[in-house]
């Protein structure tokens, strides 16, 4: 009876290690299912990337400033362009003889009408032919004066700054308004003694073009 026993003993212990080893490669399956989790947490490191092309659009608002740059400097050429340079052909030029101040003559500005233009410092004051000019006869310096409508501007000239007798005679005083006028005006002033002449600035008012030497 022994020798039986034994011989199913050991037939059981065969068959429990085939079925040891028959589980063994099942057990071991799952240890590659494990790792894959590992493999997904990976996926969030490459999500920051995206959040990088924010900083492109911030230098947007420092073009900003250029613009009302430029927008300031187109302001200060408006006046001049409302009020351009005047000439003697858009003026209503007068002369007249003036006995005060030991003689001298007024010349008087005026717009013509539906004109509005702005006189530089004082006239250019000439006599004959031979272009005998008249010399400044202020150092201050002048203020533009816009002429429009009934406005009016005002300028002497004293012809004659010298002491002895000798002088030339003209009967005409001749006005232009820049250097050089296109269009000078010739005035009359009746015979008049001329020699070293000086003229004002412009003026607003007539007692302030009186030529002082």
């Amino acid at each position: 009876m022994r020798p039986r026993r034994l011989v199913l003993t050991a037939a059981a212990v065969a068959a429990l290690a085939a079925a040891t080893t028959a589980c063994g490669p099942e057990n071991s399956d799952p240890a590659p299912a494990a790792s894959a989790p590992a493999t997904t947490a990976t996926a969030p490191a490459t999500a920051p990337p995206a959040a990088t092309p924010a900083p492109a659009t911030t230098p947007a608002p420092a073009s900003a400033p250029a613009s009302t740059t430029a927008t300031a400097t187109g302001k200060p050429s408006t006046p001049a362009q409302a009020a351009g340079g005047c000439g003697a052909k858009d003026l209503v030029l007068t002369a007249k003889v003036e006995s005060q101040a030991g003689g001298y003559v007024l010349i008087t500005a005026k717009a013509k009408p539906g004109v509005t233009c702005t006189l530089p410092a004082r006239p250019v004051i000439a006599f004959g032919s031979g272009g005998i000019e008249a010399a400044k006869a202020e150092q201050a310096a002048a203020q533009p004066i816009r002429l429009s409508g009934s406005d009016a501007a005002y300028a002497g000239v004293m012809t004659k700054t010298t002491k002895d007798n000798q002088a030339i005679q003209f009967n005409d005083v001749i006005v232009g308004i820049s250097t050089p006028d296109p269009d000078p005006v010739s005035l009359p002033i009746g015979p008049t003694n001329v020699d070293k002449p000086i003229v004002t600035n412009w003026h607003s008012k007539p007692t302030d073009a009186v030529p002082i030497h």
